[in-house]
């Protein structure tokens, strides 16, 4: 008969097909029913942490629910900083644990539902005769509230026999949130006026479009008012149209595109918290600009917004378009007058220019192109960015470990949606999630090039699943490891007030022995030459090349433009 375990293991994989883990005592029968009695897939990694981080990564490659699996007591309490940053950056993924036996804790037992709970994660229990009902509420739990959830199995629990598996419901998803009463309306009438009143319009979207599937609605939207577009770092490539996108927003953005934004007379965000990232500390916006916000946080996420509704991106946004179409203040149809897309809009019944055609948005794109050499004879990181995303395969995903070094893939790697490029770790300040993100990510897209950028510091923390990425990945995937022997952030953040720098430091590492070591192709990068191995490499047929790790010997004093912001501001 079935045990409790494969009632969760069964109900489990009719909604999630990845299953990423650490096998202990805790779970090691709801692993044995994952293997033997479903088709859901099991990739082992080395670290409990980064059980959440590869379901983690999974969802934000694919949108798709994945679950992780540990033992209890130091199983599950290596996974509390995951699971932290997967609370904060609202990506729903199950976690099965074993937990304490229902007869009491043992000298080894901790209190696991308060430490989930601490994080801001949700414990379900099971028992013998509801493990299946407890699954999916669990599963709801997670689609509806956008969090991670905790499904603990009791020690004595886990083995005993359930009886058949009884027939559960599919979980619940809530419909998108539309806007609601008179006051949400009249505000979008207000947007609507507004953005059809603007000389300069812009648009600013962020992950939460993307989930809500507002791109189409969005680039509808910016070609009925001719606005520019632009994204958080977590929406890159949410507009559909690049022609008028001025990329990232904040510290990561071109200095040209930034100048472009304060220029905007009227600013609608989609889908984005509006950190102090995004909004280089408050001044990504000139204090003239109305801003409004649409979001599904209960209120505005920053005091400069000026009007705010509270509904999905996708249903608001085309809401907005339909306005405009009705008020006749939009892009005019074909045969009647120019198009938006040879450069006129219609405001208040005059066909005028629209801003996005005046402007050189190629030009205020541009990065600095760096240097071959910094002064200090060791890579000057922009340089090297560049020359990468020169060779970097097209259809790639990007994933990122936290560190100083973050600026760079985000600077000079353009991605193609969201989707492509994923920071787990920076909602919660971490680093050392890096490896296990390559695991994740390489199980949601196959087919893809999943490149992992990691520092020094964060590629250590993490490095016993270098092998579970070098294993999962093969030919397709890569990591670059920007190596300036040091916790660059620290450095540049506390080295510059005078601070002792000897615990910044670190002694230099060989990332490709590292790499070599556990079947990967390593090669110590110290000039832009070194770099042709990865052109020969993208040519080769992934099936028969190994995963490469380049060890980039960067220059620690380069700083990053987004770095200097905040030395500015904490200074």
């Amino acid at each position: 008969m079935p045990t409790v375990s494969a009632h969760v293991a069964l109900t489990l994989a009719q909604h999630i097909d990845h299953v990423f883990g650490v096998m202990g005592n805790g779970n090691a029968y709801f692993l044995d029913a994952i293997e033997t009695q479903t088709d859901a897939t099991f990739t082992a990694v080395r670290h409990e942490q980064g059980s959440v981080v590869a379901a983690d990564a999974h969802f934000r490659a694919s949108g798709r629910i994945a679950a992780a699996t540990t033992t209890y007591g130091a199983g599950f309490t290596n996974t509390i900083t995951s699971l932290a940053e997967a609370v904060q950056a609202h990506v729903p993924l199950v976690l099965v644990v074993g937990d304490e036996p229902t007869s009491g804790p043992r000298p080894w037992d901790v209190d696991q539902i308060a430490l989930a709970s601490a994080v801001g994660a949700r414990t379900y229990t099971t028992g013998r005769a509801d493990a299946a009902a407890t699954t999916v509420i669990a599963i709801e739990h997670a689609l509806t509230y956008r969090v991670p959830v905790v499904l603990a199995i009791p020690y004595d629990v886990a083995a005993l026999e359930a009886g058949p598996v009884p027939e559960a419901p599919a979980p619940r998803i809530p419909a998108p949130l539309a806007p609601r009463g008179e006051f949400a309306g009249g505000m979008l009438d207000e947007i609507a006026a507004a953005l059809a009143g603007a000389e300069r319009p812009f648009l600013l979207a962020g992950r939460g479009a993307w989930l809500a599937g507002a791109s189409e609605a969005l680039g509808a939207l910016a070609d009925a008012t001719g606005a520019l577009t632009a994204s958080s770092a977590l929406g890159r490539g949410v507009f559909p149209d690049n022609r008028y996108d001025l990329g990232v927003t904040g510290g990561f953005g071109a200095d040209g595109a930034m100048e472009l934004v304060r220029q905007a007379d009227v600013a609608v965000v989609f889908g984005a918290s509006l950190n102090q990232f995004t909004m280089r500390f408050g001044e990504l916006f000139a204090p003239g600009t109305r801003v409004f916000q649409i979001d599904v946080a209960p209120t505005a996420t920053h005091p400069h917004v000026g009007g705010f509704v509270r509904a999905d991106a996708r249903v608001a946004a085309e809401a907005l378009v339909e306005r405009l179409r009705n008020s006749g203040e939009s892009a005019p149809e074909a045969g009647d007058v120019p198009s938006a897309d040879t450069a006129a809009v219609r405001i208040s019944g005059v066909v005028a220019e629209a801003w996005r055609e005046t402007v050189d948005i190629a030009a205020a794109r541009a990065y600095p192109e760096g240097e071959a050499l910094a002064p200090d004879g060791r890579l000057d990181p922009r340089s090297a960015a560049r020359r990468i995303a020169e060779l970097l395969p097209e259809d790639r995903v990007v994933v990122s470990d936290g560190g100083h070094f973050i600026g760079w893939a985000n600077m000079y790697w353009p991605v193609a949606a969201p989707d492509r490029m994923m920071m787990v770790g920076t909602a919660f300040q971490s680093i050392g999630q890096g490896w296990p993100s390559v695991v994740g990510a390489t199980r949601a897209r196959p087919e893809t090039t999943v490149v992992l950028t990691s520092g020094d510091g964060g590629g250590l923390m993490a490095i016993p699943d270098l092998e579970s990425a070098v294993r999962a990945a093969g030919g397709h995937g890569m990591a670059v490891i920007w190596n300036d022997a040091a916790y660059g952030a620290e450095v540049n953040l506390y080295g510059l007030k005078g601070l002792a720098e000897g615990p910044m430091l670190i002694p230099q590492v060989d990332f490709a022995a590292f790499g070599e070591a556990v079947g990967a192709e390593g090669v110590v990068v110290r000039t832009l030459d070194d770099l042709e191995r990865l052109a020969s490499w993208a040519s080769e047929d992934p099936a028969s090349r190994r995963f490469l790790v380049l060890d980039l010997r960067i220059s620690g004093k380069v700083i990053a433009p987004y770095q200097q912001e905040i030395i500015r501001v904490n200074s």
